[in-house]
């Protein structure tokens, strides 16, 4: 299933205008990416590209939340990676893709057939140069995340993933700063299968979580935050 597009009039009306590869673009600029963009969305739990599949395409994340996983020989699945609104699905000069990508909500992208991308980037200093602070955020992401995973308690897995999700989607205007709310974007099972965590586990400590008071929820997925500082306290690092 595939849903309908939003309707975005131009580059101005798009949330992401400020955080995604086309930042730093003038208007020109932007009048080079509108000729070869165009937008796709998927519903919760569909795929968007499996590992080796032919790299059509690049695209900035508008809205919903994608998972990045790796499949073991054995079968197992790891997740490595998440894509929030604003972050860059694809790598550009490569011809495959190298991990399994899945809507963990309903997704919009902001797509650009890859070649056309590659001459871009070329021809537009701006574009390259964004895509290299992106580029190199990532991998700076990537190393705290060996950190959390590798050293990191139960509890300081949960608040640090909870934290992170909850500054970027401020960061986005996505949430309300004041109050700090924002929608879990995953399951637990997801939560559980990123953090290499049981789902038992994952349940316990949101529930110590909330029950300290770091932490607000229902039913549903929707959090509250009542104190950031207080929860990436818990995170076990020194900010």
């Amino acid at each position: 299933m595939t849903l309908a597009v939003p309707k975005i009039r131009s580059c101005s009306d798009c949330p992401i205008r400020y955080n995604a590869v086309c930042s730093k673009c003038d208007t020109s600029e932007l009048a080079a990416l509108e000729e070869i963009k165009y937008y796709r969305s998927y519903a919760a739990g569909q795929p968007i590209f499996f590992s080796g599949d032919p790299l059509e395409f690049v695209a900035s994340v508008v809205s919903g939340v994608s998972s990045l996983t790796r499949t073991m020989p054995d079968g197992r699945i790891q997740m490595v990676g998440l894509l929030l609104p604003g972050d860059f699905m694809g790598r550009p000069n490569r011809t495959t893709i190298e991990c399994d990508v899945v809507a963990e909500t309903d997704v919009m992208l902001c797509c650009f057939r890859r070649k056309p991308f590659e001459q871009l980037i070329e021809e537009t200093p701006h574009v390259g140069q964004r895509l290299l602070e992106m580029t190199l955020d990532e991998l700076d992401a990537a190393r705290e995340w060996m950190l959390v995973l590798g050293r990191k308690t139960a509890r300081e897995k949960i608040a640090s993933l909870l934290h992170m999700i909850a500054v970027r989607m401020a960061s986005l205007k996505l949430g309300e700063t004041s109050e700090m709310m924002f929608t879990l974007p995953i399951t637990r099972e997801t939560m559980a299968n990123y953090l290499g965590l049981t789902i038992e586990t994952v349940s316990r400590q949101m529930s110590a979580l909330k029950r300290d008071g770091l932490i607000a929820f229902d039913e549903r997925r929707d959090i509250r935050v009542p104190d950031l500082d207080r929860l990436r306290a818990e995170t076990g690092e020194d900010f």
